[in-house]
């Protein structure tokens, strides 16, 4: 309904990227960049300037982007009153999540919500915990999900469920039949850790730090993309490493791995992120509700907000 070629120059203009913009809104370059001429040949002014490879806002652009943004918040206003009146949910939600998350946690909650709501067309999004916040930020999604501590004070963060980090090494290692473990008794074994920016590295780094060992203390020799290369890559022996207890349910109970609690435990928080400033859609309110029922179902508890 909202005008097409304002909304393509309104997330160009978020983005200062053409680039980015047309990954955002599913376009390809070219689309995008005719959209943001039309709107130019409109007013007869240019509205973004394009020099040494970088996008900027001209005066004219950036009068349009302050309006722009006012519209789209009227227009989600009025979606959202008249949805609230008739009890329609339907629309397009941007959900991204990182990976430990979108493999393990949210394929039985989306389920779920698409059975109830099945006019609610959700996109998912998958990167580590660093490109989901980045994505927050930059408007490219509507609502993360992420492991960890969130840092970034331009984002609201509400705590979703706590999870248990746990050391995984292969049947017949010599620590498999540790009923609990001290961090330090990895140290003298090769480590497979996840990439730089992951959730997972990071909170087994501070934990390090909190138990007096240096952030890199663990004698990494593998990093990999994904809990399910690192479950592999422990099965095949080729190192150690630690992962949340939720992922691991298929290779314990085949027996492929072992599972060793450490002392004192090891948990995160997973937490959902959104814009502080940023509408909320009437989907992705009952997104929220969903996820907090499943999150209370799973602790037992629901857990508070943080701000």
């Amino acid at each position: 309904m909202a005008d097409r070629r304002l909304k393509v120059f309104y997330t160009v203009a978020r983005l200062l990227s053409f680039t980015r913009a047309a990954e955002a809104l599913h376009m390809t370059q070219p689309a995008v960049t005719f959209q943001v001429r039309q709107l130019e040949e409109h007013f007869n002014t240019r509205l973004f300037d394009r020099a040494h490879n970088r996008v900027s806002l001209t005066e004219a652009g950036r009068t349009a982007y302050t309006y722009a943004e006012r519209i789209f918040e009227i227009y989600e206003e009025m979606e959202n009153a008249i949805r609230e009146i008739t009890g329609d949910v339907s629309g397009a939600l941007s959900l991204g999540a990182s990976t430990t998350i979108a493999e393990y946690m949210l394929p039985a909650l989306l389920g779920q919500f698409k059975r109830r709501y099945p006019e609610v067309n959700v996109r998912l999004r998958v990167s580590n915990s660093e490109g989901i916040l980045s994505m927050v930020e930059n408007n490219v999604i509507d609502l993360g999900v992420v492991e960890g501590p969130v840092q970034n004070r331009n984002l609201h963060v509400e705590r979703c469920r706590l999870d248990q980090l746990v050391a995984i090494v292969p049947p017949g290692h010599p620590l498999a039949d540790r009923s609990v473990l001290g961090v330090a008794e990895l140290m003298p074994h090769p480590f497979i850790c996840r990439e730089e920016g992951s959730g997972t590295r990071e909170v087994i780094a501070d934990y390090l730090q909190q138990q007096g060992l240096g952030r890199n203390a663990l004698a990494v020799c593998l990093e990999l993309g994904s809990p399910e290369a690192i479950k592999g890559a422990v099965e095949a022996g080729m190192g150690v490493s630690i992962l949340s207890r939720a992922t691991l349910d298929k290779e314990l109970a085949l027996g492929r791995l072992v599972a060793i609690p450490l002392d004192p435990p090891l948990t995160r928080q997973f937490s959902f992120v959104h814009q502080r400033q940023k509408f909320r859609m009437r989907a992705m309110e009952e997104l929220l509700g969903f996820a907090r029922d499943y999150c209370e179902g799973q602790t037992g508890a629901p857990q508070p907000p943080a701000a």
